[in-house]
């Protein structure tokens, strides 16, 4: 049906997406969708070239009523050009005091993977979100989706079949990312560089042994390449001694972009959700039920009191039994349960990691260092358009936005430049963001040694019944989410409601209408530029269609619609409308940390564009102005915490202190100061400099530096940078003595004191930070 009324009304669709920015396609679609059949329908409506249908999620006002949310106003239900005023489109009648089969607290992967697979199976399930999708670790993972070639290393070297078993059932849940979401994963080849003969045999078993255990779920095959072959597929790595490396392919994802996919589409079957809604009492009755059976209290939980956190209204969510998926926070529930002297489960270990310019990495090519200097494992991958490299492990306290330490970040410096060409400097002022996310390691309460930190996850069920579910990673988030919700069926007593687990084969909301190329007919029917139709393509899948019709036009003769929020990145203004429409997006962060990935990716961008995101929401969403400056103020407390902070305040600072946050190395009047000093040494006006003069030239630009050594044998240091072989020096090779002293005295200041040592995380612990 919609392929005829797409081809039929696609002029007047873009004349309505051009005029309006708000209709487009939407219009040609239900514009509502409350039950779960309804829902399916459009998921699988879809053909492989045309706009998918596009369902519609309910208000986030609708998902307070139906958790029983007192005095919430009911969206009204626009009605379509084709659709009637049928049942679909009316809003269903709230329930005096709802009682849900399950509530879940938290909106993580695990959180809201829960929420998928119990609503798959046919049960009530409900899950309130203190902060946002993702908000935590979900948001600030490695962005990997694979099995852990550091676990397979361990379980060969030391005969451990739980190491094993740990690589077969992440393999075999990589296999299903690809295949539920494959806009939001995909797979990525990734080189393992070899610097020694004798590793050649040793690394090609592992990733041919890593590629065997996927078995007929594995994916595009592993290979060796050559010294010059390596090199031309990474020109940016480092040459010397260079056997050559081994590529094997994992996958890859956009985290958020993921989290509120799975959130979506467990709305899609029937479960409600609500973000910025906290738990702040967990509510008992008489236990009625396994009285007196070891291990179950007399008393049991039958709900929780929550609280709209943007609101503030409270009121008490019924329920047969309460999940806890707070991740890093599970330890904050868990008192609610038990007391505040409740022996703590979780371990917090501290991942950072840092956004690096793209020509630091090939377009499709990652790199992995398998001996960084403290034995864990440090990634080199292109992401969203730039470079991500990362992790660290070590201990940390829990908070909502935990600042990364220059501690941190210059040790991963220092690991990425072992890999890199020594021509090609690394330094501090190319760090576009930094984040830490907090792994929650954990103790098992039930355990003879409670001290011991589990390998995987653990499940665990008070007397009262609080299921406590927490540890893992991104990429088994599924099975562990599967086992979950068979302990709760299992704990609650809903064996009788309870359907069989599906959620393998349950696509993710956005998969129908995605094709690789749909990005082109995004080009072809709405005037956006290709770097922004791809992107839109591979973060929303087939409701791109629905962004794109959102978007106004630039007044510019190409691109016709798009107007992107920064000019360096493909994100346009109309994700911001889309954010708050159809993603739940409230507050100025969700957007541009969680449903864009601006923050993430480059912190004084995502700065520069708060004011035209704030101008949309407010527009949306009826923002005071109060409400406006209290959003800007947060968002910038949150970029602080991806790295702002460093750059606050930088134009009170001297040049030098300037330029070692900032990508260039000098400031405009440094560089006009050089450039007159090079002139004056320039005795035969020939753009050269004798080398012998070098020093001379330093002293009289007053060029301090932390060792008085290194300005006394400057010739030494050009030397060394192999500059000036003939006597002669260009501006150019001036420059980058300049450079070179200028980053060795910037680096000084942030080394530890000798015989200080970074406290880690054991990697038989944390597999590898990774």
């Amino acid at each position: 049906m919609l392929r005829g009324l797409y081809t039929r009304h696609s002029r007047k669709v873009q004349m309505l997406a051009a005029g309006v920015g708000g209709i487009g396609v939407y219009s040609l679609v239900k514009s509502q969708s409350h039950t779960h059949a309804d829902a399916l329908s459009h998921l699988a409506a879809a053909t492989s070239t045309d706009p998918a249908q596009l369902w519609v999620p309910p208000s986030r006002d609708e998902m307070l009523r139906r958790l029983g949310c007192p005095e919430t106003p009911t969206q009204p239900v626009s009605k379509s050009w084709f659709s009637s005023s049928s049942s679909a489109n009316k809003a269903e009648p709230a329930e005096a005091e709802p009682e849900f089969d399950l509530l879940i607290c938290g909106g993580g992967a695990t959180g809201v993977g829960c929420a998928l697979d119990a609503a798959t199976r046919g049960l009530k399930v409900a899950l309130v979100e203190r902060d946002d999708f993702s908000s935590g670790t979900s948001s600030r993972s490695t962005k990997l989706v694979h099995g852990g070639v550091r676990y397979l290393e361990k379980a060969f070297k030391e005969l451990d079949i739980e190491q094993y078993k740990l690589v077969v059932e992440a393999l075999h849940e990589r296999s299903i990312f690809l295949k539920i979401a494959p806009y939001l994963s995909y797979q990525l080849p990734i080189m393992l560089p070899i610097y020694a003969y004798w590793k050649l045999p040793y690394y090609f078993v592992g990733a041919k042994a890593y590629e065997f255990l996927a078995g007929a779920e594995g994916i595009s095959k592993c290979y060796f390449l050559g010294k010059r072959k390596a090199l031309e597929a990474f020109p940016m790595m480092k040459s010397d001694r260079l056997v050559g490396a081994m590529v094997y392919y994992d996958g890859a994802h956009n985290d958020s972009r993921m989290n509120v996919a799975i959130a979506l589409t467990a709305v899609a079957h029937g479960a409600v959700v609500a973000n910025h809604v906290e738990v702040v009492e967990l509510v008992k009755k008489p236990r009625s039920k396994f009285f007196g059976k070891a291990g179950f209290g007399k008393d049991e939980i039958c709900g929780a009191v929550v609280r709209d956190v943007l609101t503030g209204k409270t009121w008490t969510v019924k329920a047969k039994g309460v999940i806890n998926a707070t991740g890093p926070f599970s330890d904050g529930l868990r008192k609610l349960d038990t007391g505040l002297t409740t022996q703590e489960i979780v371990a917090p270990s501290a991942g950072v990691h840092i956004i690096l310019p793209n020509y630091f990495s090939p377009r499709n090519m990652g790199l992995i260092d398998p001996e960084t200097s403290d034995g864990r494992v440090i990634f080199f991958l292109p992401w969203q358009g730039n470079t991500i490299a990362g992790t660290t492990d070590s201990p940390t306290t829990v908070s909502a936005n935990p600042m990364p330490s220059e501690e941190d970040i210059t040790w991963i410096l220092d690991e990425v430049k072992n890999y890199l060409d020594p021509g090609i400097k690394v330094r501090r002022g190319d760090v576009l963001a930094a984040w830490s996310g907090i792994r929650p390691l954990v103790r098992d309460p039930a355990a003879k040694n409670t001290a011991a930190l589990v390998r995987n996850h653990m499940i665990n069920v008070s007397e009262s019944g609080l299921l406590t579910i927490a540890g893992g990673k991104w990429t088994t988030y599924r099975a562990m989410a599967q086992e979950t919700i068979d302990k709760a069926v299992e704990v609650f007593d809903l064996g009788e409601k309870a359907g069989p687990c599906i959620s393998e084969r349950t696509i993710l909301v956005g998969t129908a209408g995605w094709t690789p190329n749909m990005f082109i007919k995004l080009i072809q029917n709405f005037g956006i530029e290709t770097e922004v139709a791809e992107h839109l393509a591979d973060s929303y899948g087939g409701h791109a269609w629905a962004v794109a019709s959102m978007a106004h036009m630039t007044g510019l003769r190409w691109p016709i619609h798009g107007k992107k929020l920064s000019p360096q990145y493909p994100y346009i203004e109309a994700e911001v409308r889309y954010a708050v429409r159809r993603e739940y997006a409230c507050t100025v962060v969700d957007v541009i940390a969680r449903r864009t990935r601006l923050a993430m990716l480059n912190a004084q961008a995502a700065k520069e564009t708060l004011p035209r995101v704030i101008e949309i929401m407010a527009e949306e969403l009826h923002w005071t102005p109060e409400r406006q400056a209290q959003e800007h103020a947060d968002a910038l407390q949150f970029l602080s915490c991806m790295g702002l902070h460093y750059l606050e305040g930088l134009n009170d600072k001297s040049p030098e202190e300037r330029t070692f946050y900032t990508r260039n190395h000098f400031v405009p009047e440094e560089l006009v100061a050089y450039q007159k000093e090079f002139a004056r040494w320039d005795k035969q006006g020939n753009g050269r400099i004798r080398a012998k003069d070098l020093g001379k030239a330093l002293k009289a630009l007053d060029v301090s530096v932390a060792d008085a050594s290194v300005q006394q044998d400057a010739l030494a240091i050009a030397e060394k940078m192999e500059l000036g072989k003939q006597g002669l020096l260009e501006f150019g090779e001036f420059l980058e003595v300049l450079s070179e002293i200028k980053e060795r005295k910037q680096l000084s200041r942030f080394k530890m004191e000798e015989g200080e040592a970074r406290t880690i995380v054991s990697t038989l612990k944390s597999g590898g930070g990774v």
